[in-house]
């Protein structure tokens, strides 16, 4: 019933830094303060994902650099001292990676992020092979859909379906995202699933209606003019 939604290769970033097994910390910190990025890729052969290297995966080298945690810190954070002592992107990078690819839906990719919580996601092909990188921020972009082609959206893949004339009679408006639905309908029990249809429109921020039920109380007539 809904157009095709948009996925991740619509909206990621194609080209991207990465790194080898064997890059050095430095090497790494300097990739991300010129690329102003949080995480990279780690490839190997022709481009294979291995892992990723984040700002939290270099943090514990600063972390522990001025004196010897506690056994009982030992003990809890063994990974994170293994970390603050490794000199390469393959001591330090989380393995296997966490990616996503080029045909999955922004709600996918969004819900794997949130999930792990991790900002950005390497996206591969079915080989593994990297093809760009998919942030936030990237998931964020259908937020900035024009209003009026959600409104026509929402006309065209739901009060279409649910509302068509002649008895029932709706008005679609949009405003900063928001949906707005007005008017008279056959069958008000249908209005809870226009506004979960409607929200599953893409760029759409929230959903408000003022729908009645179609064929109220006839409206008074006038009064005949006396004879």
């Amino acid at each position: 019933m809904h157009g095709t939604p948009h996925i991740v290769s619509d909206v990621m970033t194609h080209t991207v830094a990465a790194v080898g097994r064997g890059a050095a910390f430095k090497e790494i910190v300097q990739l991300m303060q010129e690329w102003k990025i949080s995480a990279l890729p780690v490839i190997e052969g022709e481009g294979r994902v291995v892992g990723v290297v984040s700002e939290a995966d270099l943090l514990p080298k600063e972390e522990f650099r001025d004196g010897d945690p506690d056994r009982c810190t030992q003990l809890r954070r063994l990974k994170d001292l293994e970390k603050a002592g490794a000199l390469t992107a393959e001591q330090l990078m989380t393995s296997p990676a966490l990616t996503v690819h080029a045909d999955a839906t922004l709600a996918q990719a969004a819900r794997t992020m949130a999930r792990a919580k991790v900002k950005r996601l390497p996206v591969v092909d079915a080989l593994g092979m990297l093809e760009g990188v998919v942030s936030r921020a990237d998931l964020l972009k259908v937020f900035l859909r024009d209003d009026e082609e959600i409104g026509e959206e929402v006309r065209r893949e739901v009060v279409s379906y649910l509302f068509p004339p002649p008895k029932s009679v709706v008005l679609v408006s949009v405003r900063d995202g928001v949906v707005q639905l007005t008017g008279r309908v056959r069958d008000t029990a249908l209005v809870p699933v226009a506004a979960r249809l409607a929200r599953a429109v893409e760029g759409v921020v929230d959903v408000e209606f003022d729908l009645a039920p179609h064929g109220g109380p006839p409206e008074p007539e006038e009064a005949a003019a006396p004879r």
